[in-house]
């Protein structure tokens, strides 16, 4: 049965508070209290200063009250003195600036005091409270890459990048040969004559750029992985980070495989105004409702990141502070997004925050309850929800017949060599993924792995920036039905171009003659097949062009980025061909196992 939480934050108010607060959670019918994520200063005011006598009293009560506690590393927030022992801790934008202590995530990956120090804090925690009875999960650091903070322009990274490419190549002449490295006069006469690749004069060798963002994905998972090997030094209990909404400049699938858990950040009306790409009609319409696609993405992302168990850390219970516009959720709207949470298997929804604050960045974001301790109208919806999980608790989880390939690679690939201002990785896969949620589909998320294939009836292989060695085996056996493209498999591994690649892919003689990009305003009509935009590809078979989609045995390339009617009518086809019988939805309207949810009318019900 899913549990139901809560972030709390009881450094924030009087000791004689915390009781109080956690016998209304328990009576309200919580289970799961995060804290800590944000209280280094509290825990250690100064250095080899310790203070865990106050959190020893939060973890009790909570205890004594019957909750559960999920502890936070307190990473993503290094005080004030820890700058000063570390002046060359920050990170650097893009520019060479470096970003200023003042608000959260301001230190840099690369920096190897502050990561072991953040390792020997995580021990601590789990030495004390590693077997505690009250300790349901661990959460290590929070919302890796928010606020732009993956990539780091510092010296230190510079550094760490040139020490990164030296494992990766082992002599300066092999990385000349696969960077290209002849043209333009760029090539090295050592690791450490190479610089980030920013601030260059016009773009940067694109294998160049490439590799500093691996690096920078890497240097994040070798960060996750000092705190794990510190909890895990004292504690068994599940571990997990909290991800964010399209976020992408890390690769989460790594990240998450060492992980027992994967949970995410959901905040409906905040991403769809602050990382949308929809419409501004879009926007209207849903401005209450948010985007009926946008965190079912995000749910089935991360169960394939947790490899099955998969929560939500902080669900928007109210108006937000963060976007550029925050509304109030459409009454009811809350009970749907966790009741959504719940058909696609989460394991917990906890609710961001408890109490509002009456200080500081985060004032004027909205809580359970309000800054002078009244109930929000929120309330009311989370007393219904006991009894909605109760009634719905016995539905059983049913298999996805469709596996959507999603490829963190494949996001920077695209960013660094677009090719077409909007031609954008996240925006292609999203774009399919609507259009089978709108078709009434369930679908799991993969990464680009080739595992678990034969598990699905239909598998879709969008922008895959380069087939591996592995996925191109598995898909080779794998008996289902394919859709592959635009893009697939286009470029090699070092980021030269893939010239025989749709050939390969569809065991034709098909040659890619050229692509074109086109601007936001145009789209191109292609008999037979339907309307395309933003990117379509020229394709020759014999010297003779012929429309961007092809099928022959149990694959499809689309050469080219259709519409929606023309992602579905393509999908009809090869569904039918799958053996499933998709069914259109009506507006606002999604299924999912089988469960009907209306973001037009704000219900949830089972599917009659």
């Amino acid at each position: 049965m899913m549990q139901l939480g809560v972030c709390y934050y009881p450094e924030h108010w009087a000791e004689s508070m915390w009781a109080e607060d956690a016998a209304e959670m328990k009576s309200l019918g919580l289970s799961l209290v995060r804290i800590g994520e944000f209280s280094w200063n509290k825990l250690e005011p100064k250095e080899g200063t310790f203070d865990f006598s106050w959190l020893d009293k939060v973890i009790n009560v909570l205890d004594n009250a019957g909750l559960k506690v999920i502890l936070g590393t307190p990473s993503a927030t290094p005080p004030r003195w820890i700058l000063e022992k570390f002046p060359d801790l920050l990170a650097y934008d893009e520019q060479s600036q470096p970003r200023g202590f003042g608000s959260r995530r301001h230190y840099c990956f690369s920096h190897k005091g502050y990561k072991l120090l953040s390792g020997q804090m995580a021990s601590r925690l789990s030495k004390r409270y590693g077997d505690h009875s009250a300790l349901y999960a661990w959460q290590v650091d929070n919302e890796y890459g928010c606020h732009d903070t993956i990539r780091s322009y510092s010296p230190l990274a510079k550094i760490a990048f040139q020490n990164w490419l030296s494992e990766k190549y082992k002599s300066i002449t092999e990385l000349n040969r696969r960077w290209g490295n002849v043209f333009w006069s760029m090539e090295y006469d050592d690791f450490g004559q190479i610089d980030l690749p920013n601030l260059t004069v016009t773009e940067p060798n694109p294998s160049h750029k490439m590799d500093f963002y691996r690096f920078s994905s890497d240097q994040v998972i070798s960060w996750n992985q000092v705190q794990l090997k510190a909890i895990r030094s004292h504690s068994d209990r599940p571990i997990f980070h909290n991800y964010m909404g399209r976020i992408t400049e890390f690769d989460h699938f790594k990240l998450g495989e060492p992980m027992e858990i994967a949970t995410w950040d959901s905040y409906p009306l905040g991403f769809l105004e602050d990382r949308s790409d929809r419409s501004e009609s879009f926007k209207h319409k849903y401005q209450y409702t948010g985007d009926p696609d946008f965190q079912a993405f995000h749910h089935d992302l991360y169960r394939g990141v947790g490899k099955g168990r998969w929560g939500i850390m902080e669900q928007q219970p109210g108006p937000v502070n963060w976007a550029p516009y925050n509304p109030e959720p459409a009454p009811g709207m809350v009970r749907i997004w966790t009741l959504e949470a719940m058909a696609h298997g989460a394991e917990f929804v906890a609710y961001f925050r408890w109490r509002q604050l009456p200080f500081a960045q985060e004032q004027m974001h909205s809580a359970l309850k309000r800054s002078d301790n009244r109930p929000s109208e929120v309330l009311k919806e989370i007393h219904l929800l006991r009894k909605d999980i109760n009634k719905y608790s016995s539905v059983q989880k049913r298999k996805a017949p469709v596996a959507l390939i999603f490829d963190y690679e494949s996001q920077w690939a695209w960013e660094v060599q677009p090719q077409g201002k909007d031609f954008d990785y996240f925006r292609l896969v999203y774009d399919l993924y609507c259009c089978l949620r709108k078709l009434g589909l369930d679908i799991d998320i993969l990464p680009p792995n080739g595992k678990l294939l034969n598990n699905y009836s239909f598998i879709l292989i969008p922008g895959l920036f380069s087939i591996s060695n592995e996925l191109s085996q598995a898909l080779s056996s794998y008996k289902g039905e394919i859709l592959l493209g635009p893009r697939t498999d286009t470029k090699t591994e070092d980021f030269y171009i893939h010239s025989d690649s749709v050939s390969k892919l569809m065991q034709l003689p098909i040659k890619l003659d050229q692509v074109e990009t086109l601007r936001p305003s145009e789209t191109r009509n292609i008999e037979g097949v339907g309307t395309f935009h933003t990117w379509i590809e020229k394709l020759k078979v014999q010297d003779e062009f012929v429309p961007p989609l092809i099928h022959n045995q149990n694959k499809t390339y689309i050469g080219g980025w259709p519409d929606e009617k023309t992602f579905i009518s393509i999908l009809y086809t090869c569904l039918d061909r799958a053996g499933l019988q998709p069914q259109l939805q009506e507006e606002g309207v999604r299924l999912q196992n089988g469960f009907v949810i209306d973001y037009e009318k704000v219900s949830f019900e089972l599917l009659k």
